[in-house]
Formats: C-alpha cells, sequence, structure tokens
C-alpha cells in the first residue's frame, strides 16, 4: 500500500499529469487497489486502520455538495408545446460535475490511507528524498526538454493549444509542481537530520528545481517560489529546540539564522544566473513580467475574475455546479464568444463560483486545519529529520496555495495528488491513528 500511495502521484506525473481521461482512468486502478487492501489488511489482522485527521471531513463535505448539485431540484420553463417546468439539475454542467465528484472520491480514499499507512518511523524519511529525486529528474528533464523546444512531449503527445513543460500540457502546471518539490528538498537542506554530504546534493536539487521554475515563464510560479524559498528559512529558524541544540545561546542561533538566510539568497542567485548563463533570458523576463507587457497585465485574469464573481452572485450557495465554470462563463461573458475560458484562473475565486460559500468554506476549512496541524508538527519536539520533512512538505503546500490565486495547478491530477501526499508528510506524524478491531 505504501509503495502504491507513493507511486500514483509519480504514474500522473509522467502521464501528462492525468489531464487526459485516459490516464485519469488508468490511476483509477491502483486507487481501486489500494480500497481493496485496504479491506484484506482489516480481514485478517482483525483491526481496521485509520487517522482521525479532521482533515479529512473538508474532502468529504466537498463530496456531499458535489452530490447534492447533481440532484434534479432546479426547473426552467417549457419551450414551445411544453407548459410544464422541466426538471434539472442544480450544477449547470451535469457531466463535469459528476466527473469532479468522482475525482473527489478518488482523492479522498488516496488521501485517507496516505494518513493511516505513511507517518510513522524512519518511512518519512524515505519518501521524501524519493520525492525529492524523481523532483529533480523531472526539472533536469524539463530544462532538458525546453532548451531541445520539441514539437511534442516525449515525442508522441503534441500541445497544439498550449506550451507543454516536463511531461506537463501546462508550463505553469509544471511550475506549481516544482514548488512543492523544492518546498521539501529547501525544507531538507536548511533544517537537521541530514549529513553535511546530503546537504550539498540537496542544495544542486532545489537549484536545479528552481531553474525549471523560472524555464518555465511562469509569472506565478516564480512569486510562489520566492515564497517557499522565504517560507522554508524563516520555518527553519525555530528548528533548532530539540536536546541537541538546548545548549545554544542566542549568538549561535543568530548565525544559524544569517547562514540560512545567506544560503536563501545564494540559491536565488545561483538560479538566475543558471539560467541566464542557460539562454533563458526571455523567460526570466516574463518571468518578472517585463516581456510583452501589454495594457492588461493580467492577461485576461481580470476578466475571467469579474465573471467568476458574477457567477457567485447569481449562485451564492451552492454555487453553479464543481466544474461547471465553462458553462457558467459563456452566460456573463462580454466578448465575442471567440475563446472558450474552462477555467477562472484563480482556484478560490472558482471555488465561490462553482461550490458558493459551502464549497469554498470547506476549501478554507482545510486551509486553516493544515496551517494549525502543519504548524504544530514543525514546532513539535521531535527527531530533526520528521521535523526538516514537515517544515519542507509545509512549504511546498504554501507554495502551491499561494499559485492558486494566479492560476489553477490542482485542477492538474498530478499536482493535486501530490499536495495531498505532501498534507500528510506535513501533519501526519502529528495526527492520531487508531485501529478498530473487529468482534
Amino acid at each position: 500500500m505504501v509503495v502504491l500511495i507513493c507511486a500514483i502521484p509519480i504514474i500522473a506525473t509522467l502521464a501528462y499529469g492525468a489531464v487526459d481521461s485516459w490516464t485519469f482512468g488508468l490511476l483509477s486502478i491502483p486507487v481501486a487497489i489500494i480500497a481493496l487492501l485496504w479491506v484484506a489488511d482489516a480481514w485478517t489482522s482483525g483491526e481496521f486502520e485509520y487517522n482521525t485527521s479532521t482533515l479529512q471531513l473538508p474532502i468529504l463535505a466537498l463530496i456531499i455538495i458535489g452530490s447534492i448539485q447533481l440532484l434534479p431540484l432546479g426547473s426552467r420553463e417549457g419551450a414551445g408545446l411544453l407548459d410544464a417546468p422541466i426538471l434539472q439539475t442544480l450544477t449547470m454542467d451535469p457531466y463535469a460535475t459528476r466527473l469532479f465528484v468522482i475525482k473527489l472520491l478518488m482523492y479522498f480514499v488516496f488521501f485517507a490511507s496516505a494518513l493511516a499507512y505513511l507517518p510513522g518511523g524512519k518511512r518519512v524519511s524515505r519518501i521524501a528524498i524519493v520525492l525529492v529525486t524523481f523532483g529533480t529528474l523531472m526539472a533536469f528533464f524539463g530544462i532538458l526538454q525546453r532548451l531541445a523546444t520539441p514539437d511534442s512531449i516525449y515525442g508522441m503527445r503534441p500541445t497544439p493549444q498550449a506550451i507543454p513543460f516536463g511531461t506537463f500540457v501546462n508550463q505553469h502546471h509544471f511550475a506549481a509542481l516544482m514548488e512543492m518539490m523544492s518546498g521539501l528538498a529547501l525544507g531538507l537542506l536548511f533544517g537537521g537530520g541530514v549529513t553535511r554530504e546530503r546537504k550539498l546534493l540537496l542544495g544542486m536539487a532545489a537549484a536545479i528545481m528552481g531553474i525549471a521554475i523560472v524555464f518555465t515563464g511562469s509569472r506565478g510560479g516564480l512569486v510562489s517560489y520566492l515564497g517557499v524559498i522565504a517560507f522554508a528559512a524563516v520555518a527553519s529558524f525555530g528548528g533548532a529546540t530539540d536536546a541537541n541544540h538546548a545548549g545554544h545561546d542566542s549568538r549561535s542561533r543568530m548565525r544559524r539564522n544569517l547562514l540560512v538566510m545567506t544560503a536563501a539568497g545564494g540559491l536565488v542567485l545561483l538560479v538566475l544566473g543558471s539560467v541566464l548563463f542557460l539562454g533563458g533570458e526571455a523567460s526570466l523576463l516574463r518571468g518578472i513580467g517585463l516581456q510583452n507587457v501589454q495594457s492588461d497585465v493580467t492577461s485576461g485574469r481580470a476578466h475571467f475574475w469579474g465573471i467568476g464573481w458574477q457567477i457567485f452572485l447569481s449562485n451564492p450557495i451552492i454555487g453553479s455546479g464543481f466544474d461547471s465554470f465553462g458553462v457558467a462563463f459563456t452566460r456573463y461573458d462580454t466578448w465575442n464568444g471567440q475563446f472558450r475560458v474552462e477555467q477562472a484562473h484563480n482556484d478560490y475565486l472558482q471555488t465561490l463560483a462553482d461550490g458558493g460559500l459551502l464549497g469554498f468554506a470547506c476549501v478554507a476549512t482545510f486551509i486553516v486545519i493544515l496551517v494549525k496541524k502543519g504548524t504544530t508538527a514543525v514546532s513539535r519536539k521531535t527527531s530533526d529529520i520528521n521535523r526538516s520533512v514537515s517544515t519542507g512538505a509545509l512549504a511546498g503546500c504554501f507554495g502551491i496555495l499561494i499559485h492558486s490565486f494566479f492560476d489553477f495547478p490542482l485542477r492538474t491530477p498530478a499536482n493535486a495528488f501530490f499536495f495531498l501526499l505532501f498534507v500528510v508528510l506535513a501533519v501526519g506524524h502529528s495526527s492520531a491513528s487508531k485501529s478498530s478491531r473487529g468482534s
């Protein structure tokens, strides 16, 4: 089960981010196997392992809201010969909402099983090393791909309506993946419990991921990456609080904090210098907003956000339906309709539009619980390595939550799976697990 839990987001990343129907359908197989193994484990051991973390409740609530949106509780007047009102679902796009609920069910099984089986012992640090290694390889592959400028991913998957990067169809979403991975690497780099030899490798890994982020040309990705570095550095200031550091005075702590800040600044300079050396000036200029400056600096987002707000005001309680933004957008769009806009390019605003106040409350509750439990895990006097992993995972989550203000990175299944896995690494070992013994 542990292998499958770690393999699912990796497979999703390699399979174009699992944005295609067939790739996400493929992922349903290992998720189903996890559920069967979970039941088999409970049957053979006589105990059902589960985690009592309240982080699972907002996801369950979203599933319930999506199911309610699929009920035929709405109506509209018939046209032509039909005088009776026609029943219709609360969602404007039943197919998209139904698929969204199915995805939420898969995410919930994945998340609940990860909370129950991943935390504990040396397993957390080993998983962290595997993830950092995978992230570094993906970053290196993405950089090589951008320098070679291929016409398709793997030479097989063309992307005529998007700018790909690495294995992702959307370059901005690849940047979001690197934000999470680099956060974990920085948490281990700035934290304790890691040998000097490994810190050198972690520094190289963090630099390669940072270079990949800049090469995507994503403005939201660059802002989020800087936020990840700042979070990991500041969070590591309180890391030396266990018995191994109890004898350190304030001067030693200040020296250590200064070293961390110097390393963080040096990392930024190394990343920017490497990008310029490799010929990525265009990507860097776009990332800082100095290339192709137009009258609309938001690249159309201001219009999308305005329409999203109108959709929310028209459906304030339960929303227009999960993933129905593309259909709802057409009712309020003042453009000529030449472009079909599927996402609001702001996950929080789209949650308001799609799920109303109820859906937004679920997301906000999840974030509040994550921050509370994550900060508790970081400040606890556990082993240095576990604290470093929690800090890095929380930094990665922080980065993609920032990016969600400018884009929709968590709508890519690979990022969603990795985000949930990082949440487990951030708070899992501080959450209580329980088992129910069969009669």
